[in-house]
């Protein structure tokens, strides 16, 4: 990944805009080791909207391929996801009816069936297409896997549209209530099975498995006015209060406009975001913010790092952002990065978003983000012979950069070496490597340190001088060594 510029106050690289397709990001985040200690294993939140698949070809990406190379595109990025996801992550791929039962079968496959979570359902029109000549479609559907079982969602504060059966008919000072608790124990034990006697007097038996609590802990409920008496005292009752709920579990079922938004409003958003773009010319798929701000309020929390590899104009790192998580979003066109995805991250951050979920979450500006680009290969093939040859910008700090990244070391700028991984070091040499150049390393090593020496050729004597010199020291011949995963 080569680094573009900075915006903002960046104080740590965890906030990254990264130009270039989705599957290089993955692999880099995963294997560059200065990525991975940052973010394998370490993701909360995968979010992806991936092009549907519905056979229409958009501006911005192309959405009509194949069933099956949809599903291998998919499946290589889902493959790539997984160990960047925390034991408590989960990851919602958002899709429509075209491919999301064959998307299902694919995440059972890499995530497995046992970390299915949910399929939601998402409103995403707020009014229905009078044209459709079977049915109006007017939902989309997030599939929902967590990295292991047993994950849970953050519950959801208890609120009177979704707990209709909490009411105040008498105006209790402490707001609505509701009287319809059980009082008795789920299994039989022989202290709980005790009779009550009411105030006029009266006894009351004791249910079949006895009662939920010991007899001194419900007298005590009692006095606190928690367990009441029935009118005429035929029995008692437990009040419990809406304000006193510990909250809910999401439903899967988010028909709430105003609490998800809807695609036109999506649209309104990044007009309002570019007032001098053209309709026709804005980014053809956005999703509203007040959507991808219920899905992080559901599945992260301030601090947690959320990743969008498909990150279209921007709204999950938008989102993210304003709500004080960290994150990561990819673009994989260049036009789109420049035109949508930065401008609008940039708005973010300087304060000059202040619409969509901006005043609900109390966002005002603040932070940064570092803005990184996927190199391009350091390999060029030569179509008529099928020569693998370095490309003409892989020399001197960009081919040490690149090796390094592909072999897995971590880089440091301690010449003669450029990366160390344990007790190994690296040097990486543009041209022909001889024994003096080796007999130069291996004095510069400490004691118990070997080198690995990549260059794009080696004299007779220079390997021979290595396991004199330096036993368990290697070399690696570039490119071919390197295209074979660094072994010879």
């Amino acid at each position: 990944l080569h680094g573009v510029d900075t915006v903002g106050d960046v104080e740590s690289d965890d906030n990254l805009l990264i130009e270039g397709d989705a599957l290089h990001t993955l692999t880099a985040l995963n294997r560059i080791p200065e990525l991975a200690h940052r973010y394998a294993g370490q993701v909360r939140l995968v979010y992806i909207d991936p092009p549907f698949n519905t056979g229409q070809a958009f501006a911005h990406y192309d959405d009509n391929l194949e069933h099956s190379v949809w599903l291998s595109m998919l499946r290589d990025r889902l493959v790539q996801i997984k160990p960047l996801l925390a034991p408590s992550g989960s990851i919602w791929v958002h899709l429509d009816d075209a491919e999301v039962h064959r998307c299902r079968c694919v995440m059972d496959e890499i995530l497995g069936p046992a970390n299915f979570v949910a399929q939601v359902t998402w409103r995403s029109s707020d009014n229905s297409n009078n044209d459709a000549r079977t049915m109006s479609n007017d939902t989309n559907t997030l599939l929902v896997y967590s990295r292991l079982p047993g994950w849970s969602s953050v519950r959801e504060p208890a609120s009177p549209e979704r707990l209709p059966h909490y009411k105040n008919p008498d105006d209790d000072p402490r707001g609505p209530y509701f009287d319809g608790n059980p009082l008795n124990s789920p299994n039989p034990r022989e202290n709980l099975m005790y009779d009550l006697e009411a105030p006029d007097g009266s006894v009351v038996p004791h249910p079949p498995n006895g009662w939920r609590w010991e007899k001194a802990t419900l007298e005590q409920r009692m006095e606190s006015g928690e367990i009441r008496w029935r009118d005429g005292y035929s029995g008692i009752y437990r009040r419990t209060y809406l304000a006193d709920h510990k909250g809910l579990p999401a439903s899967n079922l988010w028909a709430d406009l105003d609490q998800t938004g809807h695609n036109r409003q999506a649209k309104y958003e990044l007009k309002t975001l570019f007032p001098g773009v053209p309709t026709a010319q804005l980014f053809k798929t956005p999703k509203p913010e007040r959507l991808i701000r219920r899905i992080l309020a559901i599945a992260t929390h301030p601090g947690d790092i959320v990743l969008d590899c498909f990150g279209g104009s921007g709204t999950t790192a938008a989102v993210a952002h304003k709500m004080a998580r960290r994150w990561v979003t990819s673009e994989r066109e260049a036009d789109t990065v420049h035109r949508f995805t930065r401008p609008r991250l940039e708005k973010v951050v300087s304060g000059e978003d202040t619409g969509g979920v901006s005043e609900a979450v109390g966002w005002s500006s603040g932070g940064g983000f570092r803005h990184l680009r996927v190199g391009p290969s350091m390999f060029d093939l030569d179509a008529e012979t099928g020569d693998v040859f370095l490309a003409e910008w892989a020399t001197n700090g960009g081919f040490s950069e690149a090796v390094a990244a592909q072999l897995g070391f971590e880089q440091a700028n301690s010449p003669p070496f450029c990366g160390r991984k344990g007790r190994t070091q690296l040097a990486v040499l543009d041209g022909v490597v001889g024994a003096a150049e080796v007999e130069f390393l291996v004095a510069a090593l400490d004691e118990r340190e070997r080198v690995m020496v990549v260059g794009q050729a080696f004299t007779e004597d220079a390997e021979s001088t290595l396991r004199t010199l330096s036993p368990g020291s290697r070399v690696r011949h570039a490119p071919h060594d390197l295209l074979r995963g660094g072994r010879r």
